[in-house]
């Protein structure tokens, strides 16, 4: 049996992927100069130390890497963990909503809460486990031999779910809940396995691990395979004949990655040994003291404020974040076309990410943040605009390149902000329990991300009304819901829209998010950011 560790190791920071831009721009630094209880710190990492060299001679120098064959496993790692994070949070929503209301599809968004959640259960993965077989590995095998059983089992019954999903929508959630929840300590494991897998000189490709294996992940489960499930894809590039459903199911997509789980797992299994840490009986905090650091931290004067700002501060970003895509699928976008936005929209979070951290620097080192906060709520204007005027006689090319251009801005304003943010975190973190310290402030500021997503999407569909308008007035019914709206047409009538919901939403939204940044969120924030770096302290050796 697991025996329980003597004391917990303090974590990196959280890691959410929900947005593929979660760790662009930070590096893990190594322990210097810093008191024996912080066993990692996180900096900054200086974007112009990559023009130092060329890129193939960075190549050679990854290639030779003593730990190379240790980063492609930490990648493998990460990858899986993108994978279902790409179904969960990018491709089951698109297919839902084409038979289910936006208030459904909500429903469904809670499966994804786990990420967000996760620092309330990290001590425990931190701190129970079996020497012998490894602290990491204790966890990692386990979680993945369970969603490999999972994903098997899904694989000859998720179709059929999704087939229906009116009245499999409970089902559906709750296997997804689990299996994010899964990845979501596994992530927890891998977080700290990274920091001693890797020798101290390359910790600093940790999060370019995570960065790459994630999204990766994600952007197979999302963009590849929308495009390889969708009909008219299939139809034009891959098969000779027509035929009525894609080249890629959800159930075979799952069955597959069943068995690369399954392999990857059995080598952790058999041939990596994962050795011992030697601090692992070193005086820490321990899982009540853990606990009570994150209560103290709270409790910080200036800290109650900053977390009221993470809280709301993406609220007004919401509405165009999680339904904008609905909408215009709704209207006529394809699902392909959706994904070959996504894929040009990779890039230039990468551009841009490399950047942020640059610009985040100096005594207004929230500035860029804030103007990126103005921009999202531009972008949210404008994408409410290219659902209204969306063409009655389908997409355009020039139509494409004008939703495109606005997805892409909205991308650049959010990277520029997680960055930013994520810069300052660091920065203001008490260095003796940075760990901890950040750990906290990402999952509250992940939260503030994911909170609001389950009540907004029950609001589109509760400011909604439509009329299926027949040739018999008294067999008119709501049209609302895109299933409706199809039934209607094919009874011959047609979906007199009163108020589309979405709209009001989002304005709504939109309003109230400028209100508070005029109000609270930009003199708070311009507050906050010219403190001196003490009160932000918990530990009585930082504040010396």
């Amino acid at each position: 049996m697991p025996a329980a560790a003597d004391k917990t190791r303090r974590r990196g920071r959280d890691r959410s992927p929900s947005v593929s831009d979660e760790d662009i721009g930070i590096t893990i630094g190594t322990p210097n100069g810093r008191s024996p209880t912080q066993k990692h710190a996180f900096d900054i990492e200086d974007p112009a130390s990559y023009e130092r060299k060329g890129m193939v001679q960075k190549w050679n120098e990854f290639y030779s890497n003593k730990d190379f064959g240790n980063i492609l496993l930490l990648i493998a790692l990460y990858w899986l963990q993108g994978i279902p994070l790409g179904l969960a949070h990018g491709s089951i929503p698109f297919l839902l909503k084409e038979k289910l209301s936006f208030a459904k599809v909500g429903l469904f968004t809670l499966a994804g809460y786990p990420y967000s959640l996760k620092l309330f259960w990290s001590p425990f993965v931190d701190s129970w486990y079996d020497r012998k077989f490894g602290r990491r590995k204790s966890w990692i095998v386990p979680i993945q031999l369970v969603v490999a059983l999972m994903f098997w089992w899904m694989g000859s019954h998720i179709d059929g779910l999704v087939r229906d999903p009116a009245d499999n929508i409970y089902e559906i959630m709750y296997l997804f809940l689990a299996i994010v929840f899964l990845s979501a300590t596994q992530d927890i494991a891998v977080d700290g396995w990274a920091l001693t897998l890797l020798s101290k000189e390359n910790l600093s490709y940790a999060s370019t691990c995570q960065t790459v294996g994630i999204n990766c992940g994600f952007f197979l489960s999302f963009t590849v395979f929308l495009a390889l499930n969708s009909t008219e894809f299939s139809n034009k590039y891959i098969f000779s004949a027509p035929r009525e459903e894609g080249f890629l199911q959800l159930g075979s997509y799952m069955a597959f990655w069943a068995i690369v789980y399954v392999a990857v797992t059995l080598y952790l299994i058999l041939w990596k040994v994962e050795e011992p840490e030697a601090d692992e009986g070193a005086a820490d905090y321990g899982i009540v003291g853990t606990y009570k650091t994150i209560w103290q931290i709270c409790k910080l004067p200036h800290m109650r404020q900053f977390i009221i700002v993470l809280f709301f501060a993406k609220l007004g970003f919401i509405p165009n974040d999680t339904t904008t895509q609905l909408k215009l699928i709704e209207r006529g976008l394809h699902r392909e076309d959706m994904a070959l936005a996504v894929l040009i929209d990779f890039p230039v979070q990468i551009f841009f990410g490399y950047y942020a951290a640059r610009w985040s620097r100096g005594s207004s080192k929230l500035k860029p943040w804030r103007v990126a906060f103005i921009l999202r709520l531009l972008c949210s204007v404008l994408s409410m605009a290219t659902v209204h005027f969306f063409p009655q006689d389908g997409l355009s090319t020039w139509y494409f390149y004008v939703i495109l251009l606005t997805k892409v801005a909205g991308s650049m304003a959010s990277t520029v902000q997680f960055v930013g943010m994520s810069a300052f975190i660091t920065q203001i973190a008490d260095p003796v329990i940075g760990g901890t310290y950040m750990t906290l402030l990402n999952t509250l500021s992940n939260f503030g991300g994911t909170w609001p997503v389950f009540f907004i999407m029950r609001a589109v569909d509760y400011f909604s009304s439509a009329t299926c308008v027949l040739s018999d007035v008294s067999k008119s019914y709501s049209c609302a819901m895109t299933d409706d709206r199809k039934r209607c047409t094919g009874d011959g009538g047609t979906c007199d829209v009163h108020w589309d919901g979405y709209y009001i939403v989002s304005t709504s939204c939109v309003i109230i998010a400028l209100s508070l940044f005029i109000t609270f969120i930009r003199p708070t924030v311009h507050h906050l950011e010219r403190l001196p770096a003490h009160v932000w302290r918990v530990s009585k050796e930082a504040r010396q």
